[in-house]
């Protein structure tokens, strides 16, 4: 009887610090979602890269056009919102937050701009990936 109680114990326990981390998971991932829409809209552009791993392997897709590299996705963005105007203001709506693995997450959401004259507005999955930095975006596939 002490074995079976000890036992349901430690798989409560387990179960609790389960939840524990994938809440504090999904509190670092809005975190740095928020961070990103806080730059955009104070107009800093590195800033809002802070959000992806600064790697070779970041890759951005959209459209039918896939670039691969942080730099390269940083001076994508930088060539088209090169202005306050262009950049607007940024939200986020709409999160779903799926953990893959310990060290992987998939996000769902929708982007809007919001900018004088027009509301460009779509949807992005983005892939985090847990590194020694933190939850960064390792892929993005904008639409």
């Amino acid at each position: 009887m002490k074995l079976l109680r000890l036992s349901l114990s430690l798989g409560i326990i387990l179960a609790l610090a389960s939840v524990a981390k994938a809440a504090s998971m999904d509190d670092a991932i809005r975190e740095v979602l928020d961070q990103q829409v806080t730059a955009w809209n104070r107009g800093d552009i590195d800033g809002f890269m802070n959000g992806y791993a600064h790697s070779r392997e970041t890759t951005f897709v959209s459209g039918d056009l896939v670039t691969r590299g942080w730099k390269t996705v940083r001076d994508r963005y930088a060539r088209r919102y090169d202005s306050r105007e262009k950049m607007g203001a940024l939200t986020f709506s709409g999160l779903t937050i799926m953990q893959l693995s310990p060290d992987a997450a998939l996000v769902l959401g929708s982007w809007n701009l919001k900018r004088r004259g027009d509301q460009p507005h779509g949807k992005f999955t983005l892939l985090f990936r847990n590194l020694p930095a933190g939850w960064r975006i390792v892929l993005d596939h904008t639409s």
